[in-house]
C-alpha cells in the first residue's frame, strides 16, 4: 500500500506532499528528528448487569501527533483535526518547544516493510451491535447455570478498530489496521448468609468475532468465573511469612510483567532510576531464566505489525539463562543510548507521546513437568490468578494479591486459600527460581499496561515456576 492508496490519503485526502509539508514545518526551528502520528479509531463498549445489558457505547476519535526531537528535549503537540491548518499549527507549537540547533535533510519517504501478524477480514467492530449482545447475554446464562450459589454476574464486550500512519523525518511511512476484541466475565456467589465471593474472567486478542465462537466462548469464560467465585468459597486465610511459592501457568506472568518487565524499559534505564540500570552482561536470575518481550506473535493482545512510531515490533531477548542482555528502547532512548529500536515505541493515543513499553513478555518454558514441581514441595503455596498489584521501579520491590491460591502439604495441592499477597523484589525473586515449568502459557487475552497516565494492550505469560523463597503475606478471615 504506498500513500495514495492508504486509508488516511482515501479517507481525508493526506498525500506524501502533505506529510513532507508538515514535518517541514515541525523541524522549522531545528531538532534532530520528527515524526507524525495520524489515528482514526472507532470503539465500541457493552456491558450487562442483573441480566440487563445496562449501557452500550459506540464513538470514533480522530486526531495526529507530532513530535519534535532535540537531544534529549521532545516538543510534542496534537489537534482532533486533519485540516492542514490545524495540523501546521500544531507542528509549529511542538518545533517551539524542542527548538535546537540542527537540521535534517529529508529526500522523501520510502513505505516500511508491511507485514499481517492479525489478518482479521470481519472485525468486531464491523458487526452488527446485536452479535455483540448476544455474547454478553450467553454468558450471564451460562454463570448463572453453573452454580446456583452464583448471585450476581456482570458481563462485558468492548472492541476497536483502529487505523495508523506513521510518517517520519528519517524518510518512512507506516501504516496498520489495528482490530481488536476482548470479553470480561464477573461472578458472585454466597453461601447461605456468607460473605459474597468474586470470580473473573475472560478474554480476546487482535480478533474478530469468529475467536468467540471456539474454545473461547462466552460460556467458556463465564463457568472459569463462576467456577473462581465457587472455590473461594470454600477458602481459608492465607499463612503468612517466609514460603517456598509455586506460580502456575499463563496469567501469573502479571507478576514478571510488573516485578521485572517495568524495570527493562530504556527510559528508566537511561535515567539510571531502575534496579536494572547499568546490569547488562550481569547475572540477574537463575539461570534457569529467559525473559522475551515478543510483538510479533499473530492475533495476540500485546502484537503490533509496527510500534506506534513506525519501527516493525520484534522478538528480543531481555534475561537470557539469568543474564540480562538488553532493554525495550523507543526511538528517544535509543538516539540518547546509542542502540537500536527494539519496537517498544508505544502510547496510548495520538494524544500522548511514545515511551518505551511492554507488548507480550514471558518466561521461556523449561523442562520440568508441572506435577514434579509441585510434588516438590513440602510446604507452600501455589498461586494460579492475580489481581492487582504494585512495583517500585528503583528498588524492584513488589507487592501482589492473589485471587486464586492454593496450600501445598506433602507435594499435594490442598486447601484453598483468600487474601494471600506475594511481597518481595523483581530481581531477588528472579534468583530464587529452582524449577522451571515445560507448560508455557500466554494469558486470556485482557492485559492492559499502565505509565505515566497512559494505558497500551500487552500480553503476559510464564510457565510454571517454582521460587523457592517468597514472603507471603495473609488476611484475617
Amino acid at each position: 500500500m504506498g500513500i495514495s492508496e492508504s486509508f488516511f490519503a482515501q479517507k481525508f485526502g493526506i498525500s506524501e506532499r502533505d506529510l513532507d509539508n508538515y514535518l517541514g514545518v515541525a523541524l522549522s526551528r531545528g531538532g534532530d528528528y520528527a515524526d507524525l502520528y495520524f489515528e482514526y479509531l472507532i470503539t465500541t463498549a457493552i456491558s450487562l448487569d442483573e441480566s440487563i445489558v445496562k449501557s452500550a457505547t459506540q464513538g470514533a476519535t480522530l486526531g495526529v501527533g507530532i513530535r519534535v526531537i532535540s537531544g534529549e528535549r521532545t516538543g510534542y503537540a496534537y489537534c482532533d483535526s486533519l485540516t492542514p491548518e490545524r495540523i501546521r499549527h500544531a507542528a509549529l507549537v511542538a518545533a517551539h518547544i524542542a527548538s535546537g540547533p540542527a537540521s535534517v535533510d529529508r529526500t522523501g519517504f520510502t513505505e516500511a516493510h508491511r507485514r499481517d501478524l492479525y489478518p482479521v477480514l470481519s472485525p468486531a467492530a464491523e458487526a452488527p451491535l446485536s452479535e455483540r449482545v448476544k455474547f454478553v447475554n450467553r454468558a450471564d446464562i451460562a454463570a448463572r447455570a453453573y452454580d446456583p450459589r452464583v448471585i450476581q454476574v456482570q458481563a462485558s464486550f468492548a472492541d476497536s478498530l483502529r487505523y495508523v500512519m506513521v510518517a517520519t523525518s528519517d524518510g518512512t511511512v507506516s501504516f496498520d489496521r489495528q482490530p481488536m476484541a476482548r470479553m470480561n466475565v464477573m461472578a458472585l456467589a454466597r453461601e447461605g448468609q456468607g460473605t459474597p465471593q468474586r470470580g473473573v474472567s475472560g478474554g480476546g486478542g487482535r480478533v474478530g468475532l469468529d475467536f468467540f465462537e471456539g474454545d473461547k466462548s462466552p460460556e467458556h469464560f463465564a463457568r472459569e468465573a463462576a467456577r473462581q467465585a465457587i472455590v473461594q468459597l470454600g477458602a481459608v486465610s492465607a499463612p503468612a511469612g517466609e514460603q517456598t511459592v509455586v506460580l502456575g501457568h499463563g496469567w501469573p506472568g502479571v507478576l514478571l510483567h510488573e516485578a521485572v518487565g517495568h524495570g527493562l524499559e530504556a527510559d528508566f534505564n537511561r535515567k539510571g532510576v531502575s534496579a536494572f540500570s547499568g546490569r547488562v552482561g550481569q547475572q540477574v536470575a537463575s539461570p534457569l531464566v529467559t525473559v522475551i518481550d515478543d510483538g510479533t506473535i499473530p492475533n495476540r493482545r500485546g502484537s503490533l505489525n509496527v510500534d506506534d512510531e513506525g519501527a516493525p515490533t520484534q522478538r528480543n531477548v531481555l534475561i537470557e539463562n539469568g543474564v540480562l542482555r538488553g532493554y525495550l528502547q523507543d526511538k528517544l532512548s535509543s538516539r540518547v543510548l546509542g542502540t537500536g529500536v527494539t519496537g517498544n515505541g508505544r502510547r496510548e493515543s495520538y494524544q500522548h507521546m511514545p515511551m518505551p513499553r511492554m507488548t507480550n513478555t514471558f518466561m521461556l518454558a523449561g523442562e520440568s513437568e508441572p506435577e514434579e514441581i509441585i510434588r516438590s514441595v513440602e510446604k507452600g503455596i501455589y498461586c494460579v490468578n492475580f489481581g492487582g498489584g504494585q512495583v517500585d521501579i528503583t528498588s524492584g520491590n513488589f507487592v501482589f494479591s492473589a485471587t486464586e491460591s492454593y496450600l501445598i502439604e506433602n507435594g499435594k495441592l490442598t486447601t484453598p486459600l483468600r487474601g494471600a499477597t506475594l511481597i518481595g523484589n523483581g530481581p531477588e525473586a528472579l534468583k530464587h527460581v529452582s524449577m522451571v515449568g515445560n507448560d508455557l502459557a500466554l494469558d486470556e487475552g485482557v492485559g492492559m499496561c499502565g505509565k505515566e497516565g497512559q494505558s497500551v494492550p500487552v500480553g503476559v505469560g510464564i510457565p510454571t515456576i517454582k521460587i523457592d523463597r517468597m514472603t507471603v503475606g495473609g488476611m484475617a478471615g
